[in-house]
């Protein structure tokens, strides 16, 4: 019997990438990979890519350089580029970096058993596709290994609302939500692995609308059948729009014990101007407004934001009204980025 291969992933960006790493190691776990701590022994190295601002992008690149001296000293060793990077830059990848043997983007990743054959046999592999096979479904069955007690569960992808600054709709595609059985299946599989809190994760996940018992089910929906699961304790989710924050959601947050009392909303800007220059369709006053509602729901709620400085044509003044609504909220948590220009937006 020979020894099985050894997989190393290095993931970068969201929540929904860590995800998607360990459905990348479950995919080519039937390949007979096993995953490794140190790409010093690795077969195949993956890295599973982020390409939200710009110095997350070059950070591939620079990790990249690094795997030459491993390529040399081992000519068998596989080296991949994942994730959005793979998708907004496919080949461009592989001439950057002639060490590559494959990119596949986050859409394709159910086919990386195909595409490592391909690399194993000296191809160049490529898979940017927007496939119309369900790549969950595909992986549908997943490994019965015992598990910590905290998981992600990815139920929405892509986003429909095009805000200037953001990649996402490039790289993840339209909205798409996965069926409300597929999903309490998954949860309920986690559960019986050990698992006591599960984060719902989607780059726009109230938007959530995917099929179920009686037609399609809203996010509220899903979060109290998934309540109903015995041993599941605790429920999140992140990231959320503020236009898709509905009344049954807000509702949820006042009525289900098992939804933690924490919200992440981005709202980026509290100036009006700039949340237009930035294709927001909402106001700073609506969004504070919504809070109002949501913490009239669930008064011990914590809040966190998105916050961007720097955007084109952001005045002192437009900052200064960023501030104003940063002390109104009194967020428990920020993350504050400068403006990075991207490809396309």
């Amino acid at each position: 019997m020979s020894a099985p291969r050894k997989l190393y992933i290095k993931t970068y960006g969201c929540q929904m990438n860590v995800y998607d790493s360990e459905r990348m190691a479950e995919a080519l776990g039937g390949q007979g990979y096993v995953e490794t701590q140190t790409p010093d022994d690795a077969d195949m190295i993956l890295l599973n890519t982020c390409h939200i601002r710009e110095k997350a992008a070059e950070k591939v690149y620079s990790e990249l350089g690094r795997f030459k001296t491993l390529k040399a000293g081992n000519p068998d060793l596989k080296i991949g580029v994942a994730g959005c990077v793979a998708q907004a830059e496919g080949e461009e990848i592989m001439r950057r970096q002639p060490l590559v043997d494959l990119v596949v983007g986050p859409q394709s990743y159910h086919r990386l058993p195909q595409l490592e054959a391909r690399a194993r046999a000296g191809e160049k592999a490529l898979d940017t596709d927007f496939p119309e096979d369900d790549k969950f479904e595909t992986l549908r069955h997943r490994p019965k290994a015992a598990r910590g007690p905290t998981a992600f569960l990815t139920v929405q992808e892509g986003c429909d609302k095009f805000c200037a600054f953001c990649v996402v709709p490039y790289t993840r595609g339209a909205e798409v939500s996965r069926p409300a059985p597929r999903i309490l299946e998954e949860a309920r599989d986690l559960v019986e692995r050990g698992v006591r809190e599960i984060t719902l994760l989607g780059q726009n996940v109230n938007a959530y609308h995917g099929s179920g018992d009686g037609g399609d089910w809203s996010l509220a929906r899903l979060i109290r059948a998934l309540a109903a699961i015995d041993g599941l304790e605790r429920i999140r989710f992140t990231t959320s729009h503020p236009n898709d924050m509905s009344d049954d959601l807000i509702a949820a947050h006042g009525d289900c014990a098992k939804l933690m009392p924490y919200l992440h909303l981005p709202v980026q800007s509290g100036s009006d101007r700039i949340l237009k220059r930035m294709n927001r369709s909402h106001t700073a006053e609506q969004y504070l407004r919504l809070v109002e509602r949501i913490r009239a729901a669930r008064p011990d709620i914590l809040l966190s934001g998105d916050f961007i400085v720097g955007f084109p044509e952001e005045t002192e003044t437009d900052f200064e009204a960023t501030m104003d609504l940063i002390r109104a909220v009194e967020y428990g948590q920020a993350y504050s980025f400068k403006y990075s220009t991207r490809p396309g937006t």
